[in-house]
């Protein structure tokens, strides 16, 4: 595996098929992983460590990461080959890395550490993911003909970060060098925004999409604390953008401000926006005007442990419209289909 800064180690656009998006991730390289039947499911375990942070008062989607390691300072959690993880995975290793204090996003499975040279350290503990799939299972109908269905599953497998590990190659352990840019407009989040082709007006010192008018309404960039604010806010409003009828059309029955509908739009945002700057290699925001969403959040987790999946799979789907209307994607896919 090449050091940071070569082709394998550049940032690879996370665009799952849409029509597949609710599915976590695919089996992991070694095939083990646990049922669901398990004494606490994965669905409550996970739902349970977000709603620990948040009664905390912590967005566990914002927090700091990598600053130290020369994969990226900010960046999705990566598999052993630097794929980033998607959906509900970004946010449980990102949880698990803040609160671990690993500086590395790279994760991997035993046997993926030990194929490489590797060893898991004694007494060290992996962090649990997981990935969706389906199965096929042919029965009778009513009418006795035997008809096939596909039945959906999910299972569990653990991952170590590198931190965790010895006798891996040394790429793996590479430090960053100092930063040498300054706070100035950053091109590359400047090219994303501008190739989505979002009617985005300035003005005013609020930020919100409106629905009716279809556009985003941005504060002048020179009022925000920094570069990476701003872009962080844009993120999470041209995630609300994609819920247009005419792109994603996303609907929670939302119906007034403040309801659940609102609340879970709202977390959507957030960790679409979140993704969003994993992938521009940005550092989150944490907007204040939002702290009034976490007791709304809070209610909406505890009374169904699957909607923390749920707001991931969307977000995700969110992410992955917008790096669809990047040229250099739709280039690829054109090539793909000469040949």
């Amino acid at each position: 595996m090449p050091l940071a800064g070569s082709p394998l180690f550049r940032f690879r656009s996370p665009r799952p098929s849409l029509a597949r998006i609710e599915a976590p991730e695919r089996r992991p390289e070694n095939g083990k992983g646990d049922t669901m039947n398990t004494k606490v499911d994965i669905y409550t375990r996970i739902t349970n460590r977000i709603i620990s942070d948040l009664e905390k008062g912590t967005r566990p989607w914002l927090k700091p990461r990598n600053a130290e390691h020369a994969a990226a300072r900010i960046t999705r959690p990566l598999r052993h080959n630097a794929t980033p993880y998607r959906g509900i995975n970004v946010l449980v290793l990102w949880v698990e890395a803040e609160d671990r204090g690993y500086a590395c996003p790279l994760w991997m499975t035993y046997k993926q550490a030990v194929d490489l040279g590797g060893q898991v350290r004694k007494g060290e503990h992996g962090a649990s993911v997981v990935y969706a799939d389906r199965f096929t299972r042919t029965e009778a109908n009513d009418a006795g003909q035997m008809i096939e269905q596909e039945i959906p599953f999910m299972k569990g497998y653990t991952v170590f970060n590198c931190e965790q590990i010895e006798g891996l190659p040394e790429h793996y352990y590479a430090l960053a060098q100092a930063p040498t840019e300054t706070i100035t407009r950053i091109d590359r989040a400047e090219a994303f925004f501008a190739n989505a082709k979002i009617e985005v007006k300035h003005g005013g010192t609020m930020a919100y999409y409106g629905t009716k008018t279809d556009h985003i309404q941005m504060p002048p960039f020179e009022t925000f604390r920094d570069a990476e604010a701003y872009y962080a806010t844009l993120a999470h409003e041209s995630t609300h953008w994609t819920r247009h009828e005419k792109r994603l059309n996303r609907d929670f029955g939302r119906k007034r401000f403040g309801d659940e509908g609102y609340a879970v739009e709202e977390l959507v945002a957030e960790l679409g926006s979140a993704f969003l700057c994993a992938d521009l290699q940005l550092t989150p925001e944490t907007r204040e005007d939002h702290a009034s969403y976490i007791a709304h959040w809070l209610e909406v987790l505890r009374n169904d442990k699957r909607a923390i999946f749920t707001a991931a799979a969307h977000a995700e789907r969110a992410a992955a419209f917008l790096h669809a209307l990047q040229p250099e994607v739709n280039a690829a896919e054109n090539t793909g289909a000469a040949a």
